[in-house]
């Protein structure tokens, strides 16, 4: 949920959403298709509760031809709202079951995802003294650069929230900076973690990251934008691959077979996937989104 420009920007952004969700649930190996639900949100929401009741009436008419779950701008207890008209839903705080916010997983697949390319890419050992840029800490993106300074990696920050960027700055010690100059960072690693659509023709020009691997959907403006980095010596890891660690999640949650130890497993193969892709793209030669969405394509047919 988010406040779209208009009817068509929305309708525009839930179609490419759904699109990178079937490649996303395609490299999982997660038994659904792929579809994405956006909100247009009100200047003033009178009653919150009621809004997402509105909107779990309106997945409970596909009668199970979509499952939703909280993305940007919702939160477990939005979700609380939809399951009290719809089964449909998952990412629900459960007493004595698995489920709930699906942040912590997909941030620790971005992790592993970033873990896996500096010592592939950069031939490094460790994360220590890593520069990692990223752009928006809020569910997702405080819980990556928790784990992050764990691992003893030097944080450069933005958001457009100044509270949550203090906060980033006195928990991790990091760097805050405008977005504008996060990605003229020459830092080791990028990490978009907010909206869609940062790296375009004009801000890639400007980038000196060696990496880029983050939690946000749809972060290339167009598929060209992918050729473009490769062309630059940028190596782009996916959003459909990394951070499929929140779908794997809720996949689970709903289909009743989840467990913090089984999905924390699951999630730990995208390390996997991330060493393959590097191995095909120095095979190859191809910039990665395009080697990416081609296995998840040869996946879907065999389906």
């Amino acid at each position: 949920m988010r406040a779209y420009a208009s009817e068509r920007e929305a309708i525009d952004d839930a179609a490419r959403l759904a699109e990178g969700m079937t490649y996303k649930n395609a490299l999982a190996g997660l038994p659904f298709g792929g579809g994405k639900a956006v909100i247009i949100e009100p200047a003033r929401i009178a009653d919150r509760r009621e809004l997402f009741k509105a909107f779990g009436r309106e997945v409970a008419r596909l009668k199970g031809l979509y499952v939703t779950a909280e993305d940007v701008g919702t939160t477990p207890e939005d979700m609380r709202a939809v399951h009290s008209v719809t089964s449909y839903v998952s990412g629900i705080p459960r007493e004595g079951a698995f489920g709930g916010d699906p942040a912590r997983f997909t941030a620790l697949g971005v992790y592993l995802g970033i873990e896996t390319a500096v010592r592939s890419i950069l031939k490094r050992n460790s994360l220590i003294g890593v520069n990692v840029a990223v752009q928006g800490v809020g569910a997702v993106g405080s819980r990556l650069c928790s784990l992050l300074a764990k691992a003893g990696c030097e944080l450069w920050i933005s958001d457009a929230d100044p509270v949550r960027a203090a906060s980033a700055r006195d928990r991790w010690n990091a760097h805050v900076v405008s977005t504008t100059k996060l990605l003229e960072m020459p830092v080791d690693v990028l990490a978009p973690a907010a909206t869609g659509g940062l790296l375009n023709a004009s801000t890639i020009r400007e980038l000196k990251t060696k990496i880029i691997a983050g939690a946000a959907n749809n972060q290339l403006a167009t598929l060209e934008d992918g050729d473009f980095l490769h062309a630059r010596g940028i190596w782009y890891l996916p959003d459909f691959l990394v951070n499929a660690g929140g779908i794997i999640s809720v996949a689970h949650e709903y289909l009743g077979t989840g467990s913090e130890e089984r999905v924390t497993r699951e999630v730990e193969r995208i390390a996997d996937r991330v060493e393959r892709l590097i191995s095909f793209v120095r095979q190859y030669d191809i910039a990665p989104v395009r080697l990416a969405l081609s296995w998840a394509e040869n996946l879907l047919a065999r389906q």
